[in-house]
């Protein structure tokens, strides 16, 4: 990955991995492009992994972010629900990267 501050944004870092689109927006119009896989398939890979144990987990907690991800595992499918919680999942890296802070669990 190298550094985090290569990248502007989390959105920005979750699609060079190839977990949402690209974004070629300008001027307030929304353009999005396709999903590539040009990034680390490995991270990707391990990402959804992981995202996969977590919307299995969930479904035993209740804590906040468990039911986030129970309420949208009621509204979509459940790889839909893995790749939007590996998204959030890369997101909270890159910010922890970026920023070079620890991860702290919200209340």
């Amino acid at each position: 990955m190298g550094d985090a501050k290569q990248f502007r944004s989390g959105r920005q870092f979750a699609a060079y991995l190839g977990l949402v689109p690209t974004q070629h927006s300008s001027g307030g119009k929304e353009r999005l492009g396709r999903i590539s896989k040009r990034g680390n398939p490995l991270l990707r890979t391990l990402l959804i992994h992981g995202a996969r144990a977590a919307v299995n987990a969930s479904r035993k907690k209740h804590d906040a972010r468990s039911l986030n991800i129970q309420a949208l595992e009621a509204r979509r499918d459940t790889n839909v629900t893995t790749v939007a919680v590996a998204n959030k999942n890369a997101r909270i890296i890159w910010a922890l990267l970026s920023k070079g802070q620890c991860y702290r669990k919200s209340n």
